[in-house]
């Protein structure tokens, strides 16, 4: 469905945006402002656990469409993605730190960020204006996110209009901006038509800047029904020039970009009251970036014929005299000779009338950097030719952090391998720093501390400046028995065999290469063997391993094959089936040598392994269950009534035959979890579970009899991860408010050799890996306690308390409380008091009280009962003059804690 073009006018002059969400913490879920944060949590009775979280080492893998420098303090940086949220670059780690991992399962768009803006006023000030797609595929309008602690708790005021971070266009910018002068003033582009939007109190509010006369008209591919290639990029850019005003009076001339190609720039000389185009600028081009050098009084325009990131290619650089109006092309090469569009643009602040542009859109051989000191009256190249197909470069590359860069690749001159970058839309030197620039590109960030050994005819030095930049979307997982901890297929870098969680892999996996992994799968009591499917260009789409993913071999496949689905291996690795797209459901007994087609199957079905019985394979499709006891030559239908919308995903339990798992479903029809103990001739729902979209298995719980369950899932009316340890009688929510990452649907699965850790897929904030406090099975329900609770006279109790992030006037901490006595808590309260003038200023998966330096924190209704040996936890923002001290000392129920 397309959204509808500009709304009425006399409407959009009556609506008052507010900020109807107040977003706390690492922050708690998006929220009504007037509603306290655990509140709305689950009634069901659930123990408290609390896990630690962190990715699974990538480093990268997606584009990075913005980085934005603050102008007034020294290393403060912020990066946005077009899926996977943004980030803040910590200056003493050389990492960026996630700031969207509190966005929940229905707001689930919110991780695509269209644009940033740092407040150069007031440092503290960041906003984010948030939304995926303007078309129906995402469910919720965009949003102006706003924060007054560096990200790390945010309020949102809701917008008209959806927002599309990861839309065609995505990489121009930045569309949001805050006046440099009056920072209460903030503009944002809009897409889709609806018009350039004002805020005049720091973002609290919106309304439509009704006298922009040009919403855009540019679309990728007008013939598009989608709402995707035909979708108007409407207003692009705001640049402020900062000499047109003074502190606390707002910015005179503003400069807007807009996306068509005959009237690309707009200006206001009346603090926005009025706009005009500029006479005599560039016609035919989209400016993609629109950066003013207020020390030479120079605007630059970076133009291409396309929106990007992806296409582009024709390009031109020109510069706008903002006093005399004279406009000038710059261009550092013929229109002629070039086949992309420029964009990253940037200007040196430190040394006036130097600047940087991409050839963003230049695949092959590699991508451009170009540099001018002279207000772009002259280039040089980060790379040329010296005899063609030779070149010359003016950097060195070490991708040795994170070496899967090179792709394994070994091309042939003038490309190279790891290559400059490719989709470069993001370039930006560092405003206090003249030898720092950091760019984006298709897979990381980029970035070098010896810029200018560039103008003295030396060699800068790039490396990856991506650590803790995780933007991967997770496709499936599997964790074997033996080998690798675990296997990932990925999103456009195909997947790796994770040895250690916490380094970069050496290489994604390769022959073949897969752009796309769409499933994996071993061999349960064969872990060596290991098998994956995806897409690419061509055949082959298949391959093998026999060393648990370590190296691999291609595999013949069937006639017709278009894409990856699903495959599955045998219990014992002898044989696969595969459901690819554009084919019937194949199997083979070999390794994909030959391919003999099944019968009693539809094409297209999701096939999964009985994980003791080599012969017995499962499918599943449109609501029926299908059954193979021949190593899938021939498939029976089974169970019916399953759900027949949605996304179904099932996995049968280790070590055990015909014990299946299936969740999925669709808010239409039935939605939630299943299991069947009669290899899928009958199911029974779990009804104590609303909702589910993915179900995996690992390591029983120490005292269990069963292994341990996790589910991606709705109970008892909260989305979050869930296990059980007791085959799904009683279910802990194992994360909490402020790390939910969006959409977690595709693939959950356990660790068969470490209890209770689980790792869950994400779209965009690449794999995350959670480690339970204990491994004794302590986190199911221990059902009613005939005693009262601990009392003051019992507590037992153990505290950790961690500062984990600062910034000036304001910290961030977690607080785990465990129980280490013989009786559960029914209900707690922990005191402590603060060091110094700290002052808690929100705080979530607890309520709270201060007096003077005493604080006093309590359970919120689902994670009042602690059983022994079990955790509690919870987090909160507070304000400080000075560091954020950790407290000595703990009391629970007025007992004295142990502090560790």
């Amino acid at each position: 469905m397309r959204l509808s073009t500009r709304p009425i006018a006399a409407l959009l002059a009556a609506l008052a945006l507010t900020a109807g969400l107040s977003v706390t913490g690492t922050p708690a879920a998006a929220r009504p402002a007037d509603g306290p944060a655990a509140a709305e949590a689950s009634e069901v009775s659930v123990a408290a656990d609390t896990y630690t979280w962190k990715n699974a080492r990538i480093d990268g893998g997606g584009f990075v469409p913005g980085i934005v420098f603050n102008r007034s303090e020294k290393n403060l940086a912020y990066a946005r993605t077009d899926i996977g949220g943004a980030y803040r670059w910590d200056q003493a780690g050389k990492r960026w730190t996630p700031l969207l991992d509190w966005v929940d399962w229905d707001r689930w768009g919110w991780s695509g960020v269209a644009s940033l803006a740092s407040d150069a006023a007031d440092p503290d000030n960041v906003y984010a204006a948030v939304g995926t797609y303007t078309n129906s595929w995402d469910p919720t309008n965009g949003a102006v996110l706003r924060s007054s602690d560096r990200g790390a708790s945010w309020k949102a005021a809701t917008l008209p209009f959806k927002i599309g971070g990861n839309m065609p266009g995505r990489g121009m910018g930045e569309r949001l901006a805050v006046d440099p002068n009056k920072n209460s003033v903030l503009y944002l582009g809009a897409p889709s038509g609806n018009g350039l939007w004002r805020s005049v109190d720091s973002g609290v509010t919106w309304s439509e800047v009704t006298a922009f006369p040009n919403p855009g008209n540019y679309a990728q591919d007008p013939s598009d029904t989608s709402g995707y290639g035909n979708d108007n990029q409407g207003i692009v850019w705001v640049t402020f020039d900062e000499r047109s005003g003074s502190a606390g009076s707002a910015t005179q001339d503003i400069y807007v970009g807009v996306a068509d190609k005959e009237n690309t720039v707009y200006r206001s000389t009346d603090g926005g009251g009025t706009w005009s185009r500029i006479a005599g600028q560039p016609t035919g081009y989209l400016a993609h970036k629109g950066v003013l050098d207020s020390e030479t009084g120079h605007l630059y325009l970076t133009l291409s014929d396309t929106g990007g990131p992806y296409d582009g290619a024709k390009g031109r650089i020109w510069r706008y005299d903002t006093e005399s109006g004279a406009w000038k092309d710059v261009s550092p090469v013929a229109e002629a000779d070039t086949y992309y569009g420029f964009s990253g643009l940037s200007v040196d602040r430190q040394k006036p009338g130097t600047l940087m542009a991409t050839a963003y859109s230049s695949w092959w051989p590699d991508t451009q950097i170009f540099r001018s000191t002279d207000s772009g009256a002259t280039w040089t190249k980060a790379w040329d030719y010296t005899s063609y197909p030779n070149r010359s470069d003016r950097y060195t590359l070490d991708v040795s952090s994170v070496p899967w860069l090179s792709w394994g690749a070994n091309p042939s001159p003038p490309e190279t391998a790891p290559k400059l970058g490719w989709m470069t839309e993001s370039l930006e030197i560092d405003p206090f720093d003249s030898d720092r620039m950091m760019y984006g590109t298709g897979a990381t960030v980029y970035g070098t501390e010896n810029l200018t050994s560039w103008d003295s005819g030396g060699q800068f030095r790039i490396t990856p400046m991506v650590k803790g930049l995780e933007e991967t979307a997770v496709n499936d997982l599997a964790s074997p028995p033996s080998g690798a901890p675990l296997l990932s297929a990925l999103g456009d870098i195909g997947g790796f065999r994770h040895t250690d969680l916490d380094a970069v892999p050496a290489m994604m996996f390769t022959s073949p290469n897969l752009d796309s992994t769409t499933s994996l799968d071993f061999a349960e009591t064969a872990p060596g063997t290991v098998v994956r499917v995806g897409n690419a260009d061509a055949a082959p789409h298949i391959g093998f391993s026999t060393d648990n993913g370590a190296n691999w071999f291609q595999g013949s496949e069937p006639s017709g094959v278009t894409g990856g689905g699903t495959v599955a291996a045998a219990a014992d690795g002898s044989g696969f089936v595969w459901s690819p797209d554009g084919a019937a459901v194949h199997r083979t007994t070999g390794y994909g040598n030959s391919w003999t087609a099944s019968t009693g199957i539809p094409a297209g079905a999701t096939v999964e392994s009985d994980r003791k019985n080599p012969k017995k394979f499962y499918g599943f499709k449109a609501g029926t269950f299908y059954v193979s006891t021949d190593g899938g030559a021939t498939f029976t239908a089974k169970a019916t009534g399953l759900p027949a919308e949605g996304n179904v995903r099932f996995k049968a339990l280790p070590g055990a035959e015909g014990d299946i798992w299936l969740a999925g479903g669709a808010s239409t029809g039935a939605y939630g979890l299943w299991r069947s103990t009669d290899s899928g001739a009958t199911f029974t729902k779990f009804s104590g579970v609303e909702q589910a979209d993915s179900v995996g298995f690992g390591k029983a719980a120490t005292g269990a009899s069963y292994q341990t369950v996790f589910v991606s899932a709705k109970i008892g009316g909260v989305r979050g991860i869930f296990r059980s340890t007791d085959a799904g009688a009683n279910w802990t929510r194992i994360n909490d408010d402020a790390h939910q990452w969006a959409w977690t649907g595709a693939a959950i699965t356990g660790d068969p050799r470490v209890s209770g850790r689980v790792y869950v897929s994400t779209n965009g904030r690449g794999i995350q890996v959670g480690e339970s406090p204990d491994s004794d099975g302590g986190g199911t329900d221990p059902g009613p306690d005939p005693d009262p609770g601990p009392g003051p006279e019992e507590a037992a109790c153990k505290v950790t308390y961690t500062v984990t992030n600062q910034w000036s006037g304001g910290f961030q901490a977690e607080v785990t409380v465990t129980n280490t006595g013989a009786a559960a808590y029914d209900g707690w309260q922990l005191g402590w008091s603060f060091p110094g003038d700290q002052k808690v200023t929100q705080m979530w998966n607890a309520s709270h009280q201060q007096a003077g330096a005493k604080v006093t924190a309590t359970n919120v209704g689902w994670n009042g009962k602690v059983a022994p040996g079990s955790s509690a936890g919870f987090g909160f923002t507070g304000t400080s003059t000075g560091a954020g001290t950790e407290p000595d000392a703990f009391t629970l129920g007025g007992e004295a804690c142990s502090v560790g």
